[in-house]
């Protein structure tokens, strides 16, 4: 995490100041900064009547509101934040273990005028299994005097959930063909196994080859049919033959009688 110079400038003048705090004399009071008048406060504008649900692999949007009640401008250096696991854990328990992920700070540099109020938009997303955690979000504000003051804008409940599926989805449409390739080509090893061996389908008559029916065809040819010499009663066919030749003449009968003689 990155940070200018006078940030740092800024975060080790409040270090050094603890430092000097611890190795004051004793018997002396340590110095309190002075409290600061403004209120930071955090919204989800996504959440719905569950409460905020933390969508993996899509960023989650929460509006920071400063409200400066000072008389004096106030300089908001940067927000950061923490997902903390919602489990109870012995009181001796350090507190960065209860810490599941750091989110990362976003720096704004932000200067808010005496009786401004600002919004600010701060993201962060996550890929993680899916809980229950605290959504930690910290203000770092410094006074006119130069003072740093970390101010807890949110402390709520959230969901982390996975991401709804879709189903047009290039993923999903690819398992779906998958699967039903792979559901297909066992149902057909299947049946050739053992359900063709089970019924065995009876041997069909082989077709005649387009040469046979050539061959039968050219036999057939003409006016000679088998057929008609069936019917006929012979062994050839007569169709063809003249009919001249095969009706035989007929004789004509001729009347012949004697004329009566007539007899004086």
């Amino acid at each position: 995490m990155l940070f200018n110079a006078s940030l740092l400038a800024l975060m080790a003048a409040q270090v050094f100041g603890v430092v000097a705090q611890a190795d004051a004399q004793p018997g002396t009071s340590p110095v309190t900064p002075p409290a600061l008048l403004a209120d930071v406060s955090a919204s989800f504008p996504d959440a719905d009547i569950f409460g905020v649900k933390l969508v993996n692999g899509r960023p989650t949007k929460a509006l920071i509101e400063v409200t400066n009640h000072d008389s004096s401008p106030i300089h908001l250096a940067m927000v950061g934040g923490a997902l903390v696991t919602t489990q109870s854990l012995p009181d001796d328990t350090p507190a960065y273990q209860k810490i599941v992920r750091n989110l990362t700070a976003v720096q704004y540099n932000i200067e808010i005028d005496a009786g401004e109020k600002k919004e600010l938009t701060f993201a962060f997303s996550q890929d993680m299994n899916p809980q229950d955690v605290y959504i930690e979000l910290v203000a770092v504000i410094t006074d006119p005097k130069g003072g740093v003051h970390q101010i807890q804008a949110a402390n709520s409940t959230a969901a982390i959930v996975e991401a709804p599926t879709s189903f047009l989805d290039p993923q999903i449409i690819f398992l779906y063909i998958f699967l039903t390739a792979a559901f297909t080509g066992t149902i057909y090893f299947v049946y050739k196994t053992w359900v063709e061996a089970l019924f065995p389908q009876a041997k069909r008559a082989p077709r005649p080859s387009e040469k046979a029916k050539k061959v039968e065809a050219e036999s057939l040819s003409g006016n000679e049919s088998p057929t008609v010499a069936v019917a006929s009663g012979k062994d050839y066919d007569e169709s063809w033959i003249p009919e001249h030749h095969i009706a035989r003449p007929v004789a004509k009968r001729v009347k012949s009688g004697a004329k009566g003689k007539k007899f004086e």
